[in-house]
């Protein structure tokens, strides 16, 4: 069985074909800068690497290159569509609607663009692949994989919010949090490393967007992200927690509409907002260069990352591990070591030569003799969602 999964992000799209049940990687890929100028596509298979530099500028487009790149007759891996069997698509917002992985058919699709508003960013790019995919692969099943399942273990002290009842009771507005699919693939390989039977972990996924879980046991009990993926930590065009009456002060005392101000909040803002990048490497880069708004970001962006290691390991009343994902936190040694840093009380340290890596397993990057370990765990949310969707059709 052939499974092509598709796993948009805000600004980026990663893919993978998997044989199944046996996760044979066929060929494997990333499509990043999505929206600017010199977006990159990659494409791998154990034969070839392609790289293409060039204005990709919607995820629509991305699609359609990755797809005329599978059926090339040279350096494709596929000689028909009907090849797929499954496509799995990653899905940010399923709202009250979706606890667990969906075969996608006009309703659900129909849900899917009425959880659009909050996630913007997402549920859009999300639909697109899907409906792109149905009109590539007809043949193909369609399954949706949503973040937010993960976290419906989140308990109602935890996921509700201090406003009027009724807004949970009648209107199912409440925490819901993100990323899950992500966050999920790498505590079971952190609880499987500690080799514990009962667990304290932090996972941190940094990436263009970013969030934290706090997993107990196996189980999300709190997470960053919230009704919408845009508050908690600092991301990459994101603002993360801000004073909700800021958004007042925009309305009443400059004029700007609920549109701009939500367009603000999510596109303009985070690290854009702070140093006209959104890309961490441009940051970092400009950092290095003496750029002080850059320097600022990225103590920015670690504080915040702290104010959250420290409420969760309060709530957890411990911690067993810490650990980075994701593209900045696979591949950020400068960002794990800001984040890691004066955390000594809590048991927090890292060794700055094992921190130096961009690992491609599970890497400890603590001491021998730390308290709390800190790991380096490259997320697989692809494997994760091609899992899920083969068994889907197993019972």
């Amino acid at each position: 069985m052939q499974v092509l999964v598709l796993n948009s992000g805000s600004s980026s799209l990663k893919f993978q074909l998997f044989s199944m049940p046996e996760a044979t990687i066929l060929c494997s890929g990333l499509i990043e800068r999505i929206g600017l100028e010199d977006a990159i596509f990659t494409f791998k298979t154990d034969k070839d690497t392609i790289k293409v530099v060039e204005a990709i500028p919607n995820h629509k487009v991305g699609l359609e290159m990755l797809s005329k790149q599978l059926l090339n007759s040279e350096t494709g891996i596929i000689k028909s569509t009907d090849a797929i069997d499954i496509v799995g698509h990653r899905v940010v917002h399923g709202g009250k609607h979706f606890t667990d992985t969906a075969e996608i058919t006009d309703a659900v699709k129909q849900k899917i663009k009425a959880l659009s508003s909050l996630a913007p960013l997402h549920n859009p790019a999300n639909l697109e692949g899907i409906e792109v995919a149905e009109a590539i692969f007809p043949n193909a099943k369609q399954v949706a994989v949503f973040d937010t399942a993960f976290h419906q273990s989140i308990p109602e002290y935890a996921y509700k919010y201090a406003i009027p009842n009724e807004f949970l009771d009648e209107h199912n507005i409440r925490l819901y949090g993100f990323h899950g699919t992500s966050h999920k693939y790498i505590s079971e390989k952190a609880i499987e490393y500690l080799g514990k039977e009962h667990s304290k972990i932090i996972t941190i996924h940094l990436g263009n967007g970013c969030s934290m879980t706090a997993i107990k046991d196996g189980k999300s009990i709190d997470h960053s992200l919230g009704f919408s993926p845009v508050n908690g930590l600092i991301m990459g065009t994101r603002s993360g927690d801000i004073d909700q009456s800021i958004i007042f002060h925009l309305a009443e005392k400059f004029g700007y509409t609920l549109s701009e101000i939500n367009t603000l909040l999510q596109k303009k803002s985070g690290m854009l907002g702070l140093t006209g990048f959104s890309d961490l490497r441009d940051i970092q880069a400009g950092a290095e260069k003496g750029n002080k708004s850059c320097q600022l970001a990225l103590q920015m962006n670690a504080y915040r990352i702290k104010k959250y290691i420290g409420s969760y390991t309060a709530i957890l009343n411990g911690l067993d591990a810490i650990v980075f994902t994701a593209g900045i936190g696979e591949n950020s040694p400068l960002m794990r070591e800001l984040v890691c840093k004066d955390l000594d009380y809590l048991g927090i340290e890292i060794d700055l030569d094992k921190n130096d890596i961009r690992p491609d397993k599970l890497t400890v990057i603590s001491p021998e003799n730390s308290k709390v370990k800190v790991l380096v765990i490259p997320t697989n949310e692809e494997l994760e969602i091609a899992k899920q969707s083969v068994g889907l059709f197993e019972n």
